[in-house]
């Protein structure tokens, strides 16, 4: 509850007496808060407080995700999720054969949660080795498959795709060619935090938030392809970059 005692000290300094000052980047300064303050606070205004916390801070205090059931028609609540999880607000989680999975930051690893159990499972096999980011894509038809970049001291040499096969190994399917990589590398500027997969109707989408172009794997034809930049967006744009799959599927009941 850092934050919350530096909100207190700052506004209780305003209205002290002119002679007195603390200083906001002395921990020291800062007097033993008292759990019980909030404890007594309603639920929905410590919800409000919180909410102008930073992303990070606030997942690492607030470690809860909601899973919604159709069969049910209901919402059920997961506490405690994944430490080693908590501190990538990026994170997403790729659904494959019942488990929702994800990759943690370094090292690298490649963890799952049991949504009927409500366990989690650390995957024991190995990743391959002198990664510098990883990600996860499902096909939704029983494929997972890894993207990562390989090199070192953060730098990426090369980036390769690896589909997951019998016994959880992970077996290699394609390396980008060089002239894409380095391309891609560059307009990340090596920030793989901005670096995000999806699936779409047979293609590994590879974005990056910075970027408007989509890098993807047409996984039937085995070939990578860049889609240019959409002409309906301002030239001025630079950064927010935010794609996702949409595949109209429209039912109606008889």
């Amino acid at each position: 509850m850092f934050h919350l005692q530096k909100l207190t000290i700052n506004i209780k300094a305003t209205t002290s007496s002119s002679h007195q000052s603390v200083s906001p980047h002395s921990p020291a300064s800062f007097p033993e808060m008292d759990s019980r303050i909030w404890s007594r606070l309603p639920e929905e205004i410590l919800d409000l407080v919180l909410s102008f916390l930073p992303l990070k801070t606030f997942l690492n205090l607030r470690s809860t995700s909601f899973v919604y059931d159709s069969r049910v028609l209901s919402w059920q609540t997961f506490d405690g999720l994944e430490p080693i999880i908590s501190d990538n607000c990026h994170q997403e989680g790729v659904f494959f054969n019942g488990l929702l999975y994800f990759t943690t930051p370094e090292p690298f690893s490649v963890v799952c949660l049991d949504l009927e159990s409500r366990k989690w499972k650390r995957f024991s096999n190995e990743l391959p080795g002198e990664l510098t980011f990883v990600r996860l894509v499902s096909d939704g038809e029983g494929k997972l498959y890894l993207i990562g970049g390989i090199g070192r001291n953060g730098i990426s040499k090369t980036m390769k795709l690896w589909e997951l096969g019998d016994g959880g190994i992970w077996k290699e399917v394609e390396s980008l060619p060089e002239m894409m990589c380095r391309k891609f590398v560059s307009v990340c500027y090596h920030n793989y935090e901005h670096v995000y997969c999806f699936w779409h109707q047979g293609m590994i989408c590879i974005c990056c938030y910075t970027w408007p172009e989509i890098l993807y794997y047409k996984v039937s034809r085995k070939t990578w392809h860049w889609l240019p930049k959409s002409p309906s967006l301002p030239d001025k744009w630079s950064c927010g970059f935010r794609w996702f799959s949409l595949v109209p599927e429209l039912y109606a009941l008889v």
